[in-house]
C-alpha cells in the first residue's frame, strides 16, 4: 500500500485540523473522503482537498474508496461508527472518548475480538507527547523510585458555553486519567471528586474547578485538578513524586521576552497550541502502523478503562464519597 486513503468523520475543528494534518504534514496518506452531520462544511473541506463528500458515516465506511477512517465527530456517535469500521474490517483512529458509556465500550471490544484482530486505536495523544515520554523513561530508569504521589492540573482559559459538569470529566480531565494509567502503568482502585470555593466566571451550574482524586491498585495517590476557567491559558501540569526524588513535566518552551521593564514568556491559550507535535507524532505513527497491518496505540480496552474510570468519577461527586473503580478483568487479547 504505497499511500493509505484515509475517510473523516467530522468536519468540525478537531476533523479540519486532522485533515490538514494528514495532507500537509503526515507523509504516506491521503484523505480521500469527508463526512459530517452539517453537509455544508462537508463539502467545503471536501471541495478544498480534492475528497470525496459522503451523506452519512456509514456511507464513507463502506466505501471502496477507503483503506481506513479517523472519527472526530460528535461523542455519542463515536461507538456506532467505531463498530461500523470493525464489521467491514477496517481499521480506525476514534478520538476520545471511544464511546459514552462501558456498554458501548465492551460491545466494541467483543467485535474487535470476535474478528480477531485490533483494528482500533483511541486517540489518546498525550502518549505522543515527547515530555510526557521522556518522563515515562525516567520512571522505569528507577532513577526516583517507586512512585508514590502524582500532582497534576488541566486548566483552560475558558470553556464552551454547551460545557457541562460531566464534560469536565470526559471530555478534559479523561486525558489525565489515561496518561497517568500509561505513566504508571497502573489500574486505578477508587476515585473522588472534591470540589470547594468556585469560579465566579464559570457558567452558572458549573462546577469549576474540580479536583478529581485517584487511588491506584498499588496504593499510589493522584490529586488532579481540572479547571475549565482558569483566565490566564490552557496550562498542563504533572508531577511524579517518588521514593528518592520527583519527575515533573516542564513547560513548553517559549521565548524570553525582556521588554518595558519586564521578562516574559508566552502561555498556550488553546490545547492545539500545546499538543501540536503530539498529535502529528500520533498520526504518523498510526499511519505507519496500520500500513503494517499492527496497531501500536492506546487501544480498545484503554478507552474502556479511561470511561470506568469516569463514570467512578461522576459517580463520587453526585454522591459526595468515594467509589471503587471495577474493570472486567483484562482479555488476553489485549495484552
Amino acid at each position: 500500500m504505497m499511500e493509505l486513503r484515509i475517510g473523516v468523520i467530522g468536519t468540525g475543528g478537531i476533523g479540519r485540523d486532522h485533515i490538514r494534518r494528514l495532507t500537509d504534514v503526515i507523509t504516506g496518506a491521503k484523505v480521500t473522503a469527508v463526512t459530517d452531520i452539517n453537509k455544508e462544511i462537508a463539502d467545503k473541506a471536501a471541495k478544498q482537498y480534492h475528497a470525496l463528500s459522503f451523506p452519512t458515516g456509514e456511507d464513507l465506511i463502506e466505501s471502496p474508496e477507503v483503506d481506513a477512517v479517523l472519527i472526530a465527530s460528535w461523542d455519542p456517535t463515536h461507538a456506532g461508527y467505531v463498530l461500523s469500521c470493525i464489521q467491514a474490517g477496517k481499521y480506525v483512529l476514534c478520538e476520545k472518548p471511544l464511546a459514552t458509556t462501558a456498554r458501548d465500550c465492551l460491545k466494541i471490544m467483543d467485535a474487535e475480538m470476535s474478528y480477531g484482530k485490533r483494528l482500533v486505536q483511541v486517540g489518546f495523544m498525550r502518549r505522543y507527547d515527547k515530555d510526557y515520554r521522556a518522563m515515562k523513561e525516567v520512571i522505569q530508569s528507577g532513577r526516583i523510585g517507586e512512585p508514590l504521589l502524582v500532582h497534576a492540573c488541566h486548566r483552560n482559559r475558558t470553556h464552551i458555553t454547551s460545557h457541562s459538569n460531566d464534560m469536565t470529566v470526559t471530555n478534559s480531565g479523561i486525558h489525565e486519567i489515561d496518561i497517568l494509567r500509561w505513566l504508571l502503568e497502573e489500574e486505578y482502585a477508587s476515585a473522588q471528586v472534591l470540589t470547594g470555593k468556585q469560579n465566579k466566571n464559570a457558567a452558572e451550574g458549573l462546577q469549576d474547578p474540580q479536583i478529581l482524586l485517584l487511588k491506584t491498585k498499588n496504593g499510589v495517590q493522584i490529586g488532579i485538578e481540572v479547571n475549565m476557567t482558569s483566565g490566564y491559558g490552557y496550562d498542563i501540569q504533572c508531577e511524579i513524586v517518588g521514593e528518592t526524588g520527583t519527575v515533573r513535566l516542564p513547560d513548553p518552551s517559549a521565548l524570553l521576552i525582556r521588554s518595558e521593564g519586564k521578562h516574559t514568556h508566552q502561555i498556550f491559550t488553546e490545547w492545539s497550541q500545546r499538543f501540536v507535535d503530539a498529535y502529528d507524532n500520533e498520526l504518523q505513527q498510526w499511519v505507519n502502523d496500520v500500513k503494517k497491518a499492527t496497531l501500536s496505540g492506546p487501544s480498545a480496552w484503554d478507552g474502556y478503562a479511561a470511561c470506568i474510570t469516569a463514570d467512578a468519577l461522576i459517580r463520587s461527586r453526585n454522591s459526595g464519597t468515594s467509589v471503587p473503580v471495577t474493570l472486567q478483568r483484562r482479555p488476553e487479547f489485549y495484552d
